[in-house]
């Protein structure tokens, strides 16, 4: 594929693939009733916002790969029209429910995929292909990290580069707090709860990939797992490329974790939150 050709690339032609399948054992307090993607900020699930991000970009086909509460992720979506429209319903007869004034904005295509409940986060991705049909070029995330990535820049990045895949890269938060002190006068003077480090990087997740990358460097084994042979691979190949982002990123990993995100959402201190209401 030339830069010519990558360049008219739509991004509503793009599927975006979020892994929803993991059982979110380390945010056991939110989430053993749902699956990790369900738990919510500010009244919405993660996979939620994290779809809302993509669709600020021009994004708007979503390939969900399912497994641990799947039926539940599925019966949220089914039913987003009832919880947010009026609608009759003729009790008694097979008609289907008469919607007035309908107010969902998401135009979104969403597949879902039963993955495995127990499948690595390579296999689930090699278990979708089929869906991907035949976009050049696909996305994908994780269900439980939020950023304020900017995905078109990364998107034209990774199509000039040539590469066969591209990794969002973010600073790593220490898991213990930073304290400023006044040494001479023996006192604190700024403590920060989790700070994020100036140096080193980490995958955040929010990765593009050509479609090459799901047949050429995945394979049919149901344990495999993507950050391990498949990126170890392709980054020795020399094939992949970082964008680097400065800007706002969380993993909802903990309770912790979730209570954070609330907070600033509940404080309107949501860097994520690039769309408009």
């Amino acid at each position: 594929m030339t830069t010519t050709d990558s360049t008219r690339l739509n991004p509503a032609d793009i599927p975006v693939v979020i892994l929803c399948g993991g059982m979110g054992t380390r945010l056991r307090e939110a989430s053993e009733k749902l699956p990790k993607p369900l738990v919510d900020i500010g009244g919405k699930p993660i996979l939620w916002h994290i779809m809302k991000t993509y669709e600020a970009h021009g994004f708007r086909r979503f390939i969900l790969c399912l497994g641990y509460k799947s039926e539940l992720i599925k019966r949220h979506f089914l039913e987003m029209r009832e919880q947010v429209n009026d609608f009759t319903l003729h009790l008694g007869s097979q008609q289907p429910p008469v919607f007035h004034d309908e107010t969902l904005e998401e135009n979104w295509e969403v597949t879902f995929a039963e993955t495995g409940l127990e499948t690595g986060t390579g296999g689930r991705i090699r278990r979708i292909r089929k869906y991907l049909g035949d976009a050049p070029t696909f996305a994908l995330t994780y269900g439980d990290g939020i950023g304020d990535v900017n995905l078109t820049a990364q998107l034209q990045q990774h199509l000039e580069s040539g590469r066969t895949a591209t990794v969002t890269g973010v600073h790593p938060t220490s898991r213990f707090g930073e304290v400023h002190v006044d040494e001479a006068a023996k006192q604190v003077v700024e403590l920060n709860e989790k700070p994020t480090l100036a140096t080193g990087w980490v995958s955040g997740g929010f990765f593009l990939f050509q479609r090459e990358f799901a047949d050429r460097y995945l394979d049919d084994e149901p344990s495999l797992l993507l950050e391990q042979a498949p990126l170890q691979q392709v980054a020795r190949d020399g094939q992949l490329g970082i964008f680097a982002h400065e800007g706002f990123w969380a993993g909802m990993d903990t309770f912790r974790d979730w209570t954070d995100l609330n907070k600033r959402w509940d404080n309107g201190e949501a860097a994520w939150k690039v769309w408009k209401d």
